[in-house]
């Protein structure tokens, strides 16, 4: 049994279904050689001819030459495109295209210049070429398929599977078209160059060049170019075959040649065999080895309305209507001008439309070659359009569903084998235009299909986008995690460290603690002086508030002065009795003033055993200070209580009994608002005391030594003495109202109960020339430390230390001075003076500290 190479080296044809035979009509354009036209003035190129990922490289101003590059981009299906001329770009921009729809496509727009200049081609050996540069050429040339379906070349160069055979198609079995039958005549030795180039790309074992039995003239020409083609012996072939439409169809060729059918859903690669037009080999080898470009094809001009029919080269991009203005063109009224044939061609909307790669005829028929379009008519079932159809299909089913819209039921009966050859259409007696419902049938299902795709698409990138999302967020759980256990792990770390850290911080702490015992052992005289002088500087600050205090008594005594004195006045003959009444009074208020006193002074002075020597120089200063405006104060009291308090004794002025019990019951109001005025201001100072006291008893009562303990108790005992001077002043009306109530009281033959006798009883309580002696020494030294601290002040202080030392001047002048201290009450008072003071100069000393740091 003989093999498929063997029988196709025999010649051995097979039958292929279906097809008819329609008039020829080519010798109307065949007759004559190709020819070329004059330049035209436009050129409109659009930019996707093949593939939709093209880019424009130039803009509208730019000057380009033939053959330059307007284009640039990527992608499986992306072929370039060419300037066919040089020129001027005069416009990129929307222009209708050359389609059935005629729908707008970007276009650029080339005013040529009439030079028609040229970039230089890179002419190349094949020998020098490997194969991946061969197609890169190709690619780069932007050849596509030129027997009407425009697939990029370089793809079917380069199958993933191995070729057995590659046939030449120079059927061209359509009416009218002669455009392959003329390129074989005149360019045969082209052809076969352009058939080794893809003998080189592809090594197969049989190449086979059909061409019909209606074209002796290109068998003749390709037989004899063969015959003179050494490096081709052995494996190209000429195969004539017999003429019927439509035998040029690729799965219907190779049917004939081998006896094969592509199955559906298949490619011809798929079962070893390639197949490509005779134009397209001429393209190759054009490209390959001279570097030129797809700029240009062999175009039919045909029809009875073009008085010039005939073959001609075209630039890529020319204009359908300036062409046919120049083959003398005669349009007619409902004139159609077809792109193709008359069986797989389409009718052109408009005529301003540019050339492209795939256009291989312009036909302008006349009527009497084509009728009109005729009334569509109800489907009688013939089942001729089955009988014609090459593909075997069942067009009355199709076009049922396709006329319903039931896409998805034709596309079950195979739809996409349909090469739209029209045959049904041309045997069908009711005049249906079946290959037009085909086609929008298909457009359907292809838009059906994109979208589908695109929700595919979609979906993948929603759950890719979900996936992302977990896995950004298990990212941050694990970071969080990561460094959660790195805290938890230096925290450990830390607190090892801080436990040794403090360690060392109390033995450091022990070590300068006692470092700091043993210099103050060192220097105990220098704290012990520090120490004295604030403590005599805190009792001179008390001894000031007790001025106050005494002043601010006496202002309040002024009215109830007065009013005893108008009492008096009132009436004479009860005045003696008004006057023991007031003194009475007055005695009780004094005496329940000693009460409170005696309580705070026992409170104070405990508190002056536990006083705190202070060793910043400006509260010592400050103390100084104070107590010079203490001493000021008092004097000031003591001038405004003297002139204030007037002898109101002397006078005797008769008034009536009941006015004289009227003034003595306001005289005891008066003295009893004074004694709780007394009491509530000792409460006060009382509980200032305490809380001054207990806070420094508490810091630093363990850390005084019995000698700064002495030393403080001398300073209270000095500052005693001068505040019972002071009160000594402050209470003398007082005394004096005490003397006039006693000696009214003696003169007046009045009835008095014991108690109000009690009463007026005062104690007499002396201290020892040793102790006086004492107080004076303390109190001496004491201000001479003052002086010496006043001295080394800052300048912001000195116009206090003046005042410091003037006080100290007077005060040592007034040492021989001192008076005894006679009373129990007057040692109170003292000691409460000493204790205020205390308090004072303790808190003026934490201002100061609290300002410098």
């Amino acid at each position: 049994m003989l093999t498929l190479l063997e029988q196709i080296d025999k010649g051995t044809l097979w039958h292929s279904p279906g097809g008819i035979h329609p008039p020829q009509l080519k010798s109307i354009s065949n007759q004559v050689s190709s020819a070329r036209l004059p330049l035209s003035r436009y050129y409109s190129v659009p930019v996707p001819q093949v593939g939709d990922s093209a880019r424009l490289q130039v803009k509208v101003g730019d000057a380009v030459l033939k053959g330059q590059m307007l284009t640039e981009g990527e992608g499986f299906m992306y072929l370039p495109v060419h300037a066919p001329t040089s020129g001027i770009i005069a416009d990129i921009a929307l222009k209708p295209s050359n389609h059935a729809s005629g729908l707008p496509v970007l276009t650029c727009v080339i005013q040529a210049d009439g030079k028609d200049d040229s970039i230089d081609y890179q002419s190349s050996e094949l020998a020098t070429l490997s194969n991946q540069q061969i197609l890169d050429k190709i690619m780069q040339a932007g050849i596509a398929g030129m027997g009407g379906a425009s697939f990029p070349s370089h793809i079917k160069l380069n199958p993933a599977s191995e070729i057995d055979l590659v046939i030449i198609n120079g059927v061209e079995c359509e009416p009218y078209i002669t455009s392959d039958d003329v390129i074989m005549r005149e360019n045969a030795t082209e052809i076969l160059s352009g058939i080794n180039i893809i003998n080189t790309l592809l090594s197969p074992q049989r190449i086979i060049i059909a061409i019909e039995d209606n074209k002796p003239e290109a068998v003749s020409a390709m037989r004899s170019a063969l015959d003179n083609a050494t490096e081709l012996q052995g494996i190209v072939k000429v195969t004539v075959i017999p003429t019927k439409y439509p035998s040029g169809g690729e799965k219907q060729l190779i049917q004939i040649i081998t006896g094969r059918e592509v199955p559906t859903g298949s490619i011809p690669a798929q079962q070893g065999i390639v197949v490509h037009n005779v134009g397209t080999a001429y393209a190759i080898q054009d490209a390959v080895l001279h570097g030129k470009p797809l700029i240009e094809r062999l175009v039919t001009l045909t029809g009875e309305q073009v008085s010039t029919p005939g073959n001609y080269w075209l630039p890529i991009g020319s204009s359908v209507k300036d062409i046919l203005e120049q083959v003398g063109f005669d349009e007619a009224p409902l004139q159609k001008v077809i792109i193709g044939g008359p069986m797989m061609g389409y009718a052109l909307p408009d005529f301003d439309v540019p050339v492209l790669k795939g256009t291989n005829c312009i036909l302008t028929p006349s009527q009497n070659e084509i009728a009109p379009d005729a009334e569509e008519k109800a489907c009688i079932r013939c089942g001729e359009c089955a009988i014609a159809c090459p593909a075997l299909l069942l067009p009355q089913q199709l076009f049922w569903h396709a006329k319903a819209e039931e896409y998805d039921k034709a596309a079950s009966f195979n739809l996409k084998d349909c090469i739209e050859c029209g045959c049904c259409s041309y045997v069908c007696p009711s005049d249906i235009p079946l290959v037009e419902y085909y086609r929008i049938a298909k457009s359907a299902l292809k838009n059906e299909a994109e979208e589908k795709r695109q929700a595919e698409q979609a979906k993948v990138r929603f759950e890719a986008r979900l996936q992302r999302l977990e896995d950004e967020k298990r990212a941050r759980e694990e970071k969080s995690r990561l460094a959660a256990e790195k805290r938890k792990a230096a925290m450990e770390n830390s607190d090892k460290k801080n436990a040794v850290a403090e360690a060392m911080a109390r033995v450091a702490a022990k070590k300068k603690m006692a470092e700091q015992n043993t210099q103050a052992d060192s220097k105990p005289a220098a704290s012990t002086d520090k120490s004295s002088a604030v403590s005599a500087a805190i009792a001179r600050a008390k001894a000031k508030k007790l001025a106050q205090q005494a002043e601010n008594q006496a202002s309040a005594q002024e009215p109830s002065a007065q009013l005893d004195q108008t009492t008096e006045q009132a009436s004479p003959v009860d005045d003696k009795k008004a006057q023991i009444a007031a003194a009475v009074a007055r005695a009780k208020a004094k005496k329940r003033a000693q009460q409170s006193n005696n309580k705070l002074s026992e409170q104070a002075l405990d508190d002056t055993k536990h006083s705190v020597p202070v060793d910043d120089k400006k509260a010592q200063i400050v103390a100084a200070v104070a107590r010079a405006k203490a001493k000021k104060l008092a004097q000031q009291s003591d001038n405004k209580v003297s002139e204030q308090a007037p002898d109101n004794t002397k006078e005797s002025v008769p008034v009536d009994d009941k006015k004289a019990q009227i003034a003595a019951a306001v005289a005891r109001a008066k003295a009893k608002k004074l004694a709780k005025q007394a009491e509530t201001q000792s409460e006060d100072q009382q509980q200032t005391i305490e809380s001054s006291s207990v806070n420094e008893q508490s810091s630093v009562q363990a850390s005084l030594s019995p000698a700064d303990e002495k030393k403080a108790r001398i300073a209270a005992a000095v500052a005693k003495a001068k505040a019972k001077r002071l009160a000594q002043s402050a209470g003398q009306p007082q005394q004096d109202d005490e003397h006039l109530a006693q000696t009214q009281a003696i003169d007046t033959p009045v009835t008095v109960k014991p108690e109000t006798q009690s009463d007026s009883v005062t104690e007499t309580v002396t201290l020892s020339p040793a102790d006086e002696k004492k107080a004076r020494i303390a109190a001496t030294v004491a201000k001479a430390k003052a002086k010496k601290l006043a001295q080394g002040a800052t300048q912001p202080l000195q116009s206090e230390a003046k005042a410091v030392e003037t006080d100290i001047s007077d005060t040592q002048s007034d040492q021989t001075s001192i008076e005894p201290i006679t009373s129990a009450a007057e040692v109170k008072k003292a000691r409460i003076a000493a204790a205020v003071a205390k308090a004072k100069a303790k808190k003026l000393a934490n201002q100061q500290s609290s300002e410098k740091e």
